[in-house]
Protein backbone atom coordinates (compact mmCIF):
# COMPACT_ATOMS: atom_id res chain seq x y z
CA UNK A 1 0.00 0.00 0.00
CA UNK A 2 1.36 3.43 -0.97
CA UNK A 3 0.32 6.76 0.54
CA UNK A 4 0.87 9.88 -1.58
CA UNK A 5 0.70 13.18 0.32
CA UNK A 6 -1.23 15.80 -1.68
CA UNK A 7 -1.14 18.64 0.84
CA UNK A 8 0.86 21.84 1.02
CA UNK A 9 2.68 22.82 4.18
CA UNK A 10 1.10 25.50 6.36
CA UNK A 11 3.68 27.97 7.66
CA UNK A 12 3.97 31.64 8.58
CA UNK A 13 2.71 33.77 5.68
CA UNK A 14 1.76 30.81 3.51
CA UNK A 15 0.52 32.13 0.16
CA UNK A 16 -3.23 32.54 0.60
CA UNK A 17 -6.06 33.91 -1.52
CA UNK A 18 -5.97 37.74 -1.32
CA UNK A 19 -9.57 37.84 -0.06
CA UNK A 20 -8.67 35.80 3.05
CA UNK A 21 -6.57 36.75 6.09
CA UNK A 22 -2.90 35.76 6.22
CA UNK A 23 -1.45 32.80 8.06
CA UNK A 24 0.33 34.02 11.21
CA UNK A 25 2.38 31.49 13.19
CA UNK A 26 4.36 32.35 16.29
CA UNK A 27 5.94 30.47 19.18
CA UNK A 28 3.60 30.57 22.19
CA UNK A 29 6.06 28.94 24.57
CA UNK A 30 9.21 26.86 24.18
CA UNK A 31 11.65 24.68 26.06
CA UNK A 32 13.48 27.69 27.45
CA UNK A 33 10.61 28.09 29.91
CA UNK A 34 10.82 25.54 32.72
CA UNK A 35 7.81 24.41 34.71
CA UNK A 36 8.21 22.88 38.14
CA UNK A 37 5.72 20.66 39.95
CA UNK A 38 6.97 19.03 43.12
CA UNK A 39 10.37 17.53 42.37
CA UNK A 40 9.81 17.41 38.60
CA UNK A 41 11.03 19.99 36.10
CA UNK A 42 9.32 19.95 32.71
CA UNK A 43 9.39 22.00 29.51
CA UNK A 44 7.11 22.08 26.47
CA UNK A 45 6.74 23.90 23.19
CA UNK A 46 3.54 25.14 21.54
CA UNK A 47 2.68 27.35 18.58
CA UNK A 48 0.01 30.00 18.11
CA UNK A 49 -1.72 29.74 14.74
CA UNK A 50 -4.11 32.34 13.29
CA UNK A 51 -5.47 31.79 9.80
CA UNK A 52 -8.51 31.59 7.56
CA UNK A 53 -10.46 28.36 7.33
CA UNK A 54 -9.38 28.55 3.65
CA UNK A 55 -5.64 28.35 4.43
CA UNK A 56 -3.36 25.77 2.86
CA UNK A 57 -4.82 22.73 1.12
CA UNK A 58 -8.50 22.99 1.99
CA UNK A 59 -12.00 21.95 0.99
CA UNK A 60 -14.82 24.46 0.61
CA UNK A 61 -18.09 23.88 2.45
CA UNK A 62 -21.36 24.59 0.61
CA UNK A 63 -22.05 27.56 2.91
CA UNK A 64 -19.00 29.30 1.42
CA UNK A 65 -20.54 29.67 -2.03
CA UNK A 66 -24.25 28.98 -1.45
CA UNK A 67 -26.20 31.86 0.15
CA UNK A 68 -29.39 29.85 0.57
CA UNK A 69 -30.60 29.05 4.09
CA UNK A 70 -29.58 25.57 5.11
CA UNK A 71 -26.36 25.40 3.08
CA UNK A 72 -24.06 23.07 5.02
CA UNK A 73 -21.07 24.30 6.99
CA UNK A 74 -18.00 22.09 7.01
CA UNK A 75 -18.94 20.35 10.26
CA UNK A 76 -22.26 19.33 8.68
CA UNK A 77 -20.85 17.68 5.55
CA UNK A 78 -20.96 13.85 5.88
CA UNK A 79 -17.54 12.31 6.40
CA UNK A 80 -18.08 9.78 3.62
CA UNK A 81 -17.77 12.68 1.15
CA UNK A 82 -14.07 12.79 2.01
CA UNK A 83 -13.33 9.07 1.58
CA UNK A 84 -13.92 8.24 -2.06
CA UNK A 85 -12.47 6.64 -5.17
CA UNK A 86 -10.46 9.10 -7.22
CA UNK A 87 -8.73 9.73 -10.52
CA UNK A 88 -6.33 12.42 -11.70
CA UNK A 89 -6.50 14.12 -15.10
CA UNK A 90 -3.38 15.66 -16.63
CA UNK A 91 -3.97 19.20 -17.93
CA UNK A 92 -0.46 20.40 -17.10
CA UNK A 93 0.09 21.53 -20.70
CA UNK A 94 -2.53 24.30 -20.59
CA UNK A 95 -1.44 27.94 -20.63
CA UNK A 96 -1.51 30.10 -17.53
CA UNK A 97 -4.83 31.92 -17.02
CA UNK A 98 -6.48 29.46 -19.42
CA UNK A 99 -10.07 28.30 -18.89
CA UNK A 100 -10.09 24.55 -19.55
CA UNK A 101 -12.81 23.53 -21.98
CA UNK A 102 -15.00 20.44 -22.03
CA UNK A 103 -13.13 19.19 -25.10
CA UNK A 104 -9.85 19.44 -23.19
CA UNK A 105 -11.35 17.61 -20.21
CA UNK A 106 -12.64 14.85 -22.48
CA UNK A 107 -9.23 14.50 -24.13
CA UNK A 108 -7.50 14.30 -20.74
CA UNK A 109 -9.96 11.67 -19.56
CA UNK A 110 -9.41 9.59 -22.69
CA UNK A 111 -5.63 9.90 -22.32
CA UNK A 112 -5.88 8.69 -18.72
CA UNK A 113 -7.56 5.46 -19.80
CA UNK A 114 -10.04 5.90 -16.96
CA UNK A 115 -13.71 6.69 -16.60
CA UNK A 116 -15.50 9.02 -14.20
CA UNK A 117 -17.86 7.09 -11.95
CA UNK A 118 -20.61 8.45 -9.68
CA UNK A 119 -19.15 9.61 -6.37
CA UNK A 120 -15.60 9.96 -7.67
CA UNK A 121 -13.26 12.74 -6.66
CA UNK A 122 -11.57 14.10 -9.79
CA UNK A 123 -8.22 15.82 -9.28
CA UNK A 124 -6.95 18.07 -12.06
CA UNK A 125 -3.21 18.49 -12.50
CA UNK A 126 -2.49 21.84 -14.19
CA UNK A 127 1.19 22.28 -13.34
CA UNK A 128 0.38 25.26 -11.12
CA UNK A 129 2.88 24.55 -8.37
CA UNK A 130 5.79 23.89 -10.71
CA UNK A 131 5.14 27.11 -12.59
CA UNK A 132 3.86 29.50 -9.96
CA UNK A 133 4.26 28.41 -6.32
CA UNK A 134 6.19 30.99 -4.31
CA UNK A 135 5.84 33.64 -7.02
CA UNK A 136 3.41 36.59 -7.15
CA UNK A 137 1.68 34.94 -10.12
CA UNK A 138 0.50 32.10 -7.86
CA UNK A 139 -2.24 34.44 -6.66
CA UNK A 140 -3.37 35.65 -10.08
CA UNK A 141 -2.06 33.72 -13.11
CA UNK A 142 -3.36 30.18 -12.51
CA UNK A 143 -5.45 28.29 -15.08
CA UNK A 144 -8.71 26.64 -14.08
CA UNK A 145 -12.00 25.23 -15.28
CA UNK A 146 -14.37 26.93 -17.67
CA UNK A 147 -17.95 27.05 -16.40
CA UNK A 148 -19.04 24.34 -18.83
CA UNK A 149 -16.31 22.05 -17.48
CA UNK A 150 -17.65 22.37 -13.94
CA UNK A 151 -21.07 21.32 -15.25
CA UNK A 152 -19.45 18.51 -17.27
CA UNK A 153 -17.99 17.08 -14.06
CA UNK A 154 -21.29 17.47 -12.22
CA UNK A 155 -23.14 15.74 -15.06
CA UNK A 156 -20.98 12.68 -14.39
CA UNK A 157 -22.05 12.48 -10.77
CA UNK A 158 -18.80 13.41 -9.06
CA UNK A 159 -18.74 14.25 -5.38
CA UNK A 160 -16.05 16.88 -5.70
CA UNK A 161 -13.04 17.93 -7.74
CA UNK A 162 -9.69 19.33 -6.76
CA UNK A 163 -7.12 21.75 -8.16
CA UNK A 164 -3.65 23.02 -7.23
CA UNK A 165 -4.58 26.69 -7.55
CA UNK A 166 -6.15 28.98 -4.96
CA UNK A 167 -9.38 28.95 -6.99
CA UNK A 168 -11.11 26.37 -9.21
CA UNK A 169 -11.31 28.70 -12.22
CA UNK A 170 -9.26 31.61 -13.57
CA UNK A 171 -9.30 34.83 -11.57
CA UNK A 172 -12.32 37.13 -11.68
CA UNK A 173 -15.73 36.32 -13.13
CA UNK A 174 -14.85 32.74 -14.17
CA UNK A 175 -14.01 31.97 -10.54
CA UNK A 176 -17.30 33.42 -9.28
CA UNK A 177 -19.23 31.42 -11.87
CA UNK A 178 -17.44 28.18 -10.96
CA UNK A 179 -18.31 28.60 -7.29
CA UNK A 180 -21.92 29.40 -8.15
CA UNK A 181 -22.09 26.31 -10.36
CA UNK A 182 -20.91 24.18 -7.44
CA UNK A 183 -23.80 25.56 -5.39
CA UNK A 184 -26.26 24.92 -8.21
CA UNK A 185 -25.07 21.35 -8.81
CA UNK A 186 -24.53 20.27 -5.20
CA UNK A 187 -20.80 19.56 -5.47
CA UNK A 188 -17.74 21.13 -3.89
CA UNK A 189 -14.03 21.40 -4.59
CA UNK A 190 -10.58 21.32 -3.03
CA UNK A 191 -8.02 24.08 -3.56
CA UNK A 192 -4.23 24.32 -3.12
CA UNK A 193 -3.45 20.65 -3.70
CA UNK A 194 0.17 19.56 -4.08
CA UNK A 195 2.11 16.74 -5.76
CA UNK A 196 -0.60 15.82 -8.27
CA UNK A 197 2.08 14.93 -10.80
CA UNK A 198 2.71 11.81 -8.67
CA UNK A 199 -0.77 10.54 -9.61
CA UNK A 200 -0.72 11.10 -13.36
CA UNK A 201 -0.95 7.90 -15.39
CA UNK A 202 -1.37 5.65 -12.35
CA UNK A 203 -5.07 4.91 -12.58
CA UNK A 204 -7.60 4.84 -9.77
CA UNK A 205 -6.81 5.39 -6.10
CA UNK A 206 -8.54 5.88 -2.77
CA UNK A 207 -8.80 9.58 -1.93
CA UNK A 208 -8.90 10.59 1.74
CA UNK A 209 -9.16 14.22 2.90
CA UNK A 210 -11.01 14.68 6.19
CA UNK A 211 -11.72 18.26 7.32
CA UNK A 212 -11.46 19.64 10.82
CA UNK A 213 -14.72 19.80 12.75
CA UNK A 214 -15.02 23.60 12.71
CA UNK A 215 -18.42 24.73 13.96
CA UNK A 216 -19.99 26.87 11.23
CA UNK A 217 -16.82 26.62 9.14
CA UNK A 218 -16.95 27.79 5.53
CA UNK A 219 -14.01 25.51 4.70
CA UNK A 220 -11.30 23.51 6.43
CA UNK A 221 -7.66 22.67 5.95
CA UNK A 222 -7.26 18.98 5.08
CA UNK A 223 -4.47 16.42 4.88
CA UNK A 224 -5.23 15.10 1.41
CA UNK A 225 -3.87 11.65 0.60
CA UNK A 226 -4.09 9.30 -2.39
CA UNK A 227 -3.79 5.63 -1.45
CA UNK A 228 -2.76 3.00 -3.98
CA UNK A 229 -3.52 -0.58 -2.94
Amino acid sequence: MEFVDLSREIFHRTQTHPSHPPVVMTVWNDHGEKKVAGKTTFSSKAMSLAMSDHAGTHVDAPVHFDPRPGAASIDQVPLEKFYTPGICLDLSHVALKHAITVAEMEAALEASGQEIRPGDTVLIHMGVNARLLGKPGYLHDFPGLALESVHWLADRGIGMFGVEAISPAPEGEPNFLAHMACAERGITHIECLFNLEALVGRGRFRFVAFPLKIRGGTASPIRAVAIFE
